[in-house]
Parts: C-alpha cells; sequence; structure tokens
C-alpha cells in the first residue's frame, strides 16, 4: 500500500456513458471529480461498431468514438480522467476510502459507482472472434437488431430477457431461431408463450452452440449440436446474439453496498443513492432492465447532481 493518500471531492469509479456523464456534471459543478476508467476504459460500447440509437448522431457513431468525444468533454470542463480501476474499498466509516490497483489509497467525500455489468457468453473461439470483428455477434438485440433487418438470425438464451430479446428480434428479422440449452425455458409461461406463439421464431430446445461459422469478417451460419439425437446442424444466420445473461462489476462493494441476488446495486427509487451515505450508483451496475447508452447518461447526470447536493448538505 502506498504511504500516500489522496484526498478527492468526488471520485468516479468505472467510464462508460455513466461515469464520463458524471465526470461532466460533476466537473461543471467545480466538484473537480477524478474518475478512475477501469479495466475497459469506455466500457461495453467499446465493443460496438455502430451506434444508432443515441440522440443527437444523425448519421449514427461507432462506439469507441462516442467515448473518446464524452472522455474529450469531461476533461474540457477539467475532469482528471485516470487509469486504473479500483481492486479494494471501504465504506464502514465517514470517509470513502477506495483503493486503486491495490497500491493508491483515496480518501473520498463522495463516490459514483460506474462499474456497469458485462455480458456473459458461451466463451467459443469463434464467438469471440466474429464480436472482436464486429461481425455478426451480440449481447443486445435492441442496439443491434436494426442492422439484421429482414435477414435471419439465431439467438441463444431460455430466460425473461432472451425471450424479450427473441421476440423483439422476430418483429424487424425475417426468421429467428432460438437455441435452448435444456429441456426447458427458465422464462416465466407468459414470455415463453410469447415466443412460441411468435410465427417467425423457431425454437430448438436441447440444443448446445458448436461453432459460430463465418469468411473471417461476417457469419454466415451457427452451427449446433441437437443433445437429445446427436446431430450436428448448420443454421443459416448473419447475425449471433447471445442472451444467457450479464453480470455487474459490483463484487468489491458486496461488503457495504447492498446488492440484489443477482449483483446489482439497489438504489433508493428515484434517485442514484445507495444504502450508504456519499456513495452513488449509475448507470448498468444498477439496471439490469434497460441496459442503454442514453439510460446510463441519464443516471450519470443523476449521480453527479446527488452527489453536489449531499455535498452541499455537509457544508
Amino acid at each position: 500500500m502506498s504511504d500516500t493518500i489522496e484526498k478527492i471531492k468526488c471520485l468516479i469509479i468505472g467510464s462508460g456513458p455513466a461515469g464520463y456523464t458524471a465526470a461532466i456534471y460533476a466537473a461543471r459543478a467545480n466538484m473537480n471529480p477524478i474518475l478512475y476508467q477501469g479495466m475497459q476504459p469506455g466500457g461495453q460500447l467499446t465493443t460496438t461498431n455502430e451506434v444508432e440509437n443515441f440522440p443527437g448522431y444523425v448519421d449514427g457513431v461507432t462506439g469507441p468514438e462516442m467515448m473518446v468525444q464524452l472522455q474529450e468533454q469531461a476533461k474540457r470542463f477539467g475532469a482528471d480522467i485516470r487509469d486504473g480501476w479500483a481492486t479494494k474499498v471501504d465504506f464502514s466509516g465517514d470517509i470513502h476510502k477506495v483503493w486503486i490497483n491495490d497500491a493508491i489509497e483515496l480518501h473520498c467525500e463522495t463516490v459514483i459507482i460506474s462499474t456497469g455489468a458485462s455480458a456473459k457468453y458461451l466463451g467459443l473461439p469463434s464467438e469471440q472472434h466474429y464480436l472482436n470483428m464486429g461481425g455478426g455477434v451480440s449481447a443486445c438485440a435492441v442496439c443491434d437488431g436494426f442492422f439484421y433487418r429482414n435477414q435471419e438470425v439465431v439467438i441463444v438464451g431460455a430466460g425473461d430477457s432472451a425471450c424479450e430479446e427473441a421476440h423483439y428480434l422476430s418483429k424487424l428479422c425475417k426468421k429467428v431461431t432460438m437455441l435452448v440449452r435444456s429441456e426447458k425455458f427458465r422464462a416465466s409461461k407468459i414470455m415463453e408463450e410469447r415466443v412460441r406463439k411468435t410465427e417467425n421464431i423457431e425454437i430448438l430446445m436441447n440444443h448446445d452452440t458448436v461453432e459460430v461459422l463465418g469468411d473471417n469478417n461476417v457469419v454466415h451460419a451457427i452451427k449446433a449440436l441437437n443433445k437429445t439425437t446427436g446431430d450436428v446442424i448448420e443454421i443459416p444466420a448473419t447475425g449471433f446474439f447471445v442472451a444467457i445473461g450479464h453480470k455487474p462489476n459490483t463484487d468489491i462493494f458486496k461488503d457495504y453496498i447492498t446488492l440484489d441476488e443477482t449483483g446489482y446495486i439497489i438504489n433508493v427509487p428515484g434517485t442514484s443513492k445507495t444504502n450508504v451515505d456519499g456513495v452513488f450508483v449509475a448507470g448498468d451496475a444498477a439496471d439490469h432492465v434497460y441496459r442503454q447508452a442514453i439510460t446510463a447518461a441519464g443516471t450519470g447526470c443523476m449521480a453527479a447532481l446527488d452527489a453536489e447536493r449531499y455535498l452541499a448538505s455537509k457544508e
């Protein structure tokens, strides 16, 4: 541990639309925010090639480009953007203690958590290849379904979110093949019935994804294994959507911050406040419903305003 302790008025843990928006608002309010970008600077949007649904970008923008612009906007107002990630916290006292990279100790008057949530993937090498290429693998139908209009796609998952995303894709795509990895859905009955009644959704139960096939740039088909018969089939598709859940990046806060059963931070309804005074949350670390860049940015604004009011109440 470092012998030097840095005292900070407003610390923002994590980047992405939530963290950078919080930094913009906090900097404009003379809170001298310091933002540590985390292990994935810019967050999940850095893996998105095209963002067409964020207001103000008439012709769309790439995810990485948007994050660079948000970062530069925060810097313009004086936000201190730093490399590194939080590895330990202690929120037991009036001073909120945070350690960066197990080495730097920070004492903070306010903390804004914007560590996000990471989409779960199957872990197949071919899946990761096309995800990184931006050529047909996605974990967000609402974000990317538009690019597959009138095409055939495959989605893997069995919960409510998977059913919701499959139904969403069915309105855009010619055909949606849904791979359920077990013999039954995990979704609620009403969500299961909705996909079963949708004509252009084909459901294949007890099927595992074996490989994402393509020409090294874009996806052409999905190879799947029927676990009942042992048969391997190829399903023509230009898009492969993975809807097997998200993991919020909140493990280091669990001893102090109230989390739900899946690890999302529970905020005071209508605010960004957590159960710890002076600690606020923004973005996907608390949002398991919408998970959009625009909603994350909105909560980043809320967190900065809540932090500003908290500091004012202490004066």
